[in-house]
């Protein structure tokens, strides 16, 4: 073994002194790259790898823009040199994660830059808002530089020293454009993790782009040495793309919003990432114009990129691109505005780095200008987020960024990884925050695009159901289920060991989750909500006969919207997604019953849902008043959503809305009611996953809370 280690050493030292003869040429080229003589053939592939990529390509305006002064200064030498970038790692003897001199013309990025125990070991990058990124990766290295040399920080902290952090649309003609230099794929990756675009104030964005696994790295995606793209590897998935120009036209099945509003929800998204560009160029030069008063143009050529318009005319003519015609009126809304532009302009792989990260910094950048110009730009059909699974942007993914990880009994719902762990163990453990579900958390092959096979799952009440022998949906019904049920309501009242109408300080309010729409479809079968002693109720909602009967069945798998070419054979009306809305749909020889007693029985269902769901509020906050003592108001949007109503307004005020407020007095009578109230309210499909059985549970409540009056002009669904 000793013997193994010695000739592993040896090897490793001969490879690196390899590499170091090889390089001794291009560290002293200036106009062209010298074929070496006699290279050790175990080394020659990667050299010529390397030999014909842009960090090889000495004649580069990035190597050759000091030429004329002699040197590379410092605050540049770190990424436009060899000596600067070894520099930095401190392998020259000074100190790590500092440049300390100047570095001399005509070098490159050779192979000893990052081929040194230095660059091996490297783990940290520190980005230029401060924030520091662990990544053991290997590819650290590479994101020392292509990390850009800017953020919202900066940005910030200029407008803040310019006296415009408090008057966004003022212009102070010493605010000069601030860059975040070029090919900044790495601020771009990671996102809101570290602020490369500027973030607007009260927005969430885009954390870290996390691809599928094995391609969430700038390794993983290009050659090291070529720097290409592993154009070959994309097509495993992506089926269309022979060539790198083919990856601008790839669209995830997760990117199901016409970002940029021009009717087209299948174009690449390179595509919507341009037409947002273009959107934000316009108003960038209608803000210039009508509020800062001075016409801009844009070069991306010619530093500092943003020039004044001498002659208005929108474009960029002779001699306007100059530095003595530098964009001199800049207000703190334009730079910003202009900052993400540049972000999205210089880094040309953003589509592929993290395209919903930029997606949201140029509509956000539209909006901030719209809100101040007469002549807006039309973003009434654009979209700034995904839906539902991939919105990262959502509290559902978002909620646990301050913690810093996902607690166990969270973890199955809420994380990328989450499911699949579930559906090895059966059990969850904390887990880091994750952007949103991604392709692996339902996809076990994606070559394939085959799901886990999950044959039936267990519901919070204990029951075990399913769609059948590994149907795709029932991997829906692991999350989509709820967490509470009427099992769990009567365990917590048992323990509680008090009448119906007393009040224990050990009942809590029981919150069922969000979109337990598996529970919902089930009726009681699953028992997810609470369901009355000595009352029977609906079991699993059956459409009609040919009709789709699970969750894909009805809803688009990625985009989670409903599949209205389905719903339009039965349902003449249905048109559009909103349509749904006004179905309704009696059994064949069945009589149109009034359930809400307001003298309409052909209404929408969801209406007459919604109108036995307002008199149970009605009939909580009465009961909570008269019988409890105890005024109750509730907050959809706030756990633990039920509050104390204390100035007996009716409503949740904002000062009542906190944990510090949360109704405490509650009774068995008051719970059940309120129980039922938040399911209803947390599955807004309910009208269309199982109707009947929500009327009935509704129905249960209001006499359960109100007594048999308040139910006098109501009829209860019949039991099938």
């Amino acid at each position: 073994m000793r013997s193994y280690h010695y000739l592993a050493a040896v090897g490793l030292l001969l490879l690196a002194a390899g590499f170091a003869l090889l390089v001794q040429a291009p560290v002293v080229a200036q106009e062209a790259t010298p074929e070496p003589m006699g290279e050790p053939p175990f080394l020659a592939e990667f050299y010529h790898a390397w030999l014909g990529s842009a960090h090889a390509d000495a004649s580069a305006e990035a190597f050759v823009h000091w030429d004329a002064e002699g040197e590379i200064p410092p605050e540049c030498a770190k990424c436009h040199s060899t000596p600067g970038y070894r520099d930095f790692l401190g392998v020259d003897e000074t100190a790590f994660g500092t440049v300390d001199n100047p570095a001399p013309i005509g070098t490159v990025i050779t192979c000893d830059a990052c081929h040194n125990s230095v660059a091996s070991a490297m783990t940290n990058v520190v980005f230029p808002s401060g924030v520091e990124v662990v990544d053991s990766s290997g590819t650290a290295r590479c994101m020392q530089c292509h990390q850009g040399r800017a953020s919202t920080d900066q940005v910030n902290a200029a407008l803040t020293e310019a006296g415009l952090a408090e008057a966004p649309d003022e212009v102070n003609a010493e605010l000069g454009f601030i860059n975040i230099h070029y090919y900044a794929a790495a601020a771009t990756l990671y996102g809101s993790d570290v602020r490369g675009g500027y973030q607007y104030d009260g927005q969430r964005y885009q954390p870290k782009n996390q691809h599928v696994p094995g391609y969430n790295t700038c390794a993983g995606c290009h050659s090291p040495h070529t720097l290409e793209v592993r154009v070959q590897e994309c097509a495993v998935c992506h089926e269309d793309v022979e060539t790198v120009e083919d990856l601008r036209f790839v669209r995830m099945q997760g990117s199901g919003v016409d970002y940029d509003g021009d009717g087209d929800d299948g174009e690449g998204i390179a595509e919507e990432i341009e037409t947002l560009q273009e959107m934000l160029y316009q108003a960038i030069q209608t803000y210039a114009s009508e509020v800062a008063g001075t016409p801009i143009v844009y070069d991306e050529h010619a530093y500092p990129y943003f020039f004044i318009d001498t002659n208005a005319n929108g474009e960029v003519d002779e001699g306007e691109a100059a530095f003595p015609n530098k964009y001199n009126a800049f207000t703190g809304n334009l730079l910003k505005a202009a900052y993400n532009y540049q972000v999205t302009k210089k880094d040309p792989g953003g589509f592929a780095h993290n395209p919903k990260y930029h997606i949201q910094l140029l509509f956000d950048s539209i909006q901030s200008l719209n809100a101040a110009i007469g002549e807006q730009v039309d973003m009434a059909e654009a979209h700034r987020n995904d839906p539902g699974h991939f919105d990262s942007t959502a509290e559902a993914f978002r909620h646990w960024d301050e913690d810093g990880a996902v607690p166990g009994t969270c973890a199955r719902c809420h994380t990328a990884g989450g499911l699949p762990v579930f559906l090895a163990n059966g059990t969850n453990i904390a887990a880091a925050p994750s952007e949103s579900l991604a392709c692996s958390t339902c996809h076990d092959d994606f070559s394939e695009f085959t799901v886990y096979e999950v044959d039936e799952v267990r519901f919070p009440s204990g029951a075990v159901l399913g769609f059948g022998e590994a149907e795709p949906s029932n991997l829906c019904l692991a999350c989509h289920q709820g967490r509470e049920s009427t099992v769990s309501v009567n365990a917590a009242i048992t323990r509680a060991g008090v009448g119906d109408d007393e009040v224990s300080e050990a009942l809590t309010f029981r919150n069922v989750h969000y979109f337990a729409a598996g529970a919902s479809l089930f009726g009681t079968e699953a028992k997810g909500a609470y369901e009355y002693e000595g009352k029977e109720y609906n079991g699993r909602n059956l459409h009609a006969e040919d009709a789709p009967n699970d969750c894909a069945g009805c809803h688009q798998k990625h985009e989670l919207t409903i599949r209205i070419g389905s719903c339009e054979d039965c349902h003449d009306n249905v048109e559009e997604q909103e349509d749904v809305l006004l179905i309704r749909t009696e059994g064949e020889g069945e009589e149109a019953i009034d359930y809400d007693g307001d003298g309409d029985a052909t209404e929408p269902i969801r209406d007459e849902i919604m109108a036995l769901e307002e008199v149970l509020f009605a009939a909580i906050q009465q009961y909570a008043g008269e019988t409890v003592g105890t005024a109750i108001a509730y907050d959809a949007h706030t756990h633990p959503y039920w509050f104390t109503d204390t100035n007996g307004n009716g409503t949740a005020d904002a000062d009542e809305v906190n944990g510090d407020n949360r109704y405490a007095t509650w009774t068995p009578t008051l719970l059940r009611a309120a129980y039922n109230y938040q399911y209803t309210q947390k599955d807004p499909g309910d009208f269309a996953h199982n109707p009947d059985y929500i009327l009935q549970v509704l129905y249960d409540s209001i006499e359960a809370i109100g007594g048999g009056d308040a139910v006098a002009n109501f009829t209860r669904p019949p039991v099938e």
